[in-house]
This record gives structure tokens, C-alpha cells and sequence, in this order.
């Protein structure tokens, strides 16, 4: 097992493969999760506005 690795090289996508594949220690990543800043207070808010489906259909070319 690997004790140590590259940030840069996994995330929190590939981490569980390089877990099971014992790429990686579970407990190295849990050290490496714990020595992450915190960077909650640098979110923002995303307001998203959903069309209606109907705006998207043409009743014109429908009829084909």
C-alpha cells in the first residue's frame, strides 16, 4: 500500500478506486481529508431558472 501520494493526483472521484485497489491507505486519506482548509466561507450562491419544456416545442415542425 502507498503511504503517501500526491495531492494533485486523486480527488474525491478517484479516491475510492485507489482505496479498493489499495493504491492508497484509508488512513492517509483520512490524515489528508483532516489537513484541508476549510473554505466554506468562500462559496457562492447560484440561482438557476428552469424553461418550461413547452417554450422548447415548435407545434409547426412537430407535425411532420
Amino acid at each position: 500500500m502507498a503511504e503517501s501520494f500526491e495531492p494533485k493526483d486523486i480527488d474525491k472521484r478517484t479516491a475510492p478506486r485507489y482505496l479498493a485497489q489499495g493504491l492508497v491507505d484509508e488512513k492517509a486519506w483520512e490524515r489528508h481529508l483532516k489537513s484541508l482548509p476549510d473554505v466554506t466561507e468562500k462559496a457562492a450562491t447560484v440561482e438557476t431558472m428552469m424553461a418550461d419544456t413547452d417554450d422548447f416545442l415548435d407545434d409547426d415542425t412537430d407535425e411532420e
